[in-house]
C-alpha cells in the first residue's frame, strides 16, 4: 500500500513539472519578441562567436535602468541570438544556452548582473 501512495506521488509531480516546463522558444518569447530587431550602432565585438553570447563584451549595462533599448544593446553586443530581463523574484528555467544573454536587475529595475545562459 505504501508503494501505491509513493509511485501516485510520483506521477503527480511528474505530471505538474512537465505542465510548467516550456519549450525554448517559450520562456524568452517576450524579450525576443521586442529583441529582434537588429541594432545597427552596437554591432558585436569581431572577437564575438556569432550567435554565442560572451557577457563581458556587455558589462556597460551594470547600473542602468533596464529597458527594451538596453536590452537590445547589450544583445548586439554580447553577440547573442537572444536576450532576457530578470528580476530578483522571477522564476525562470535551468538550461544553458548559450547564445542567449540574461540581464538580471533588482527590484527597481537596475541592472546588477550580465551573464550567459
Amino acid at each position: 500500500m505504501p508503494r501505491k501512495f509513493a509511485t501516485l506521488g510520483f506521477m503527480v509531480v511528474a505530471s505538474l513539472m512537465a505542465g510548467c516546463s516550456s519549450t525554448a522558444s517559450d520562456s524568452s518569447a517576450s524579450a525576443s519578441a521586442s529583441a529582434e530587431a537588429p541594432v545597427k550602432a552596437d554591432a558585436p565585438a569581431s572577437n564575438a562567436i556569432p550567435g554565442r553570447c560572451d557577457a563581458g563584451l556587455a558589462q556597460f549595462a551594470i547600473g542602468k535602468q533596464a529597458s527594451i533599448d538596453l536590452l537590445s544593446q547589450v544583445r548586439a553586443r554580447s553577440g547573442s541570438q537572444d536576450a532576457r530581463i530578470l528580476g530578483p523574484d522571477d522564476m525562470v528555467t535551468l538550461e544553458y544556452r548559450s547564445e542567449r544573454v540574461n540581464v538580471n536587475t533588482d527590484a527597481s529595475g537596475k541592472v546588477t548582473r550580465i551573464n550567459c545562459g
